[in-house]
């Protein structure tokens, strides 16, 4: 990335101009999110958990304005609605155990 500065351009009017590192593009796998908050601000923590390892590791934390929060949710729920009405409708999991550790598979042995 070292051509960077010289496809830099400067901005104009409300255009923003946004980069993406390359360590960054490829971003990070998270099938649990937990989300905590205080009066100044919300914390997302997005967690993966593997099967058969009952230790999930946060992947990513995301501190955010209650504003900025706010507006993630507008925007996702737009995102949502764009999805389903291209995709059809997301299930909803029923499961009465949401953080299902085994994943029902078998144990590994060695």
């Amino acid at each position: 990335m070292a051509d960077d500065k010289k496809n830099h351009k400067p901005q104009q009017g409300n255009q923003l101009n946004i980069e993406l590192p390359e360590e960054m593009a490829e971003g990070v796998y998270s099938n649990l999110a937990i989300i905590s908050h205080s009066q100044s601000e919300f914390i997302l923590d997005f967690v993966r958990l593997v099967p058969n390892v009952p230790k999930a590791k946060v992947k990513s934390r995301v501190i955010l304005t209650p504003h900025h929060a706010k507006r993630l949710l507008m925007a996702l729920n737009d995102n949502v609605k764009k999805y389903e009405a291209q995709h059809g409708k997301i299930a909803e999991n029923k499961d009465p155990n949401p953080f299902p550790m085994n994943f029902n598979t078998p144990k590994a042995q060695a």
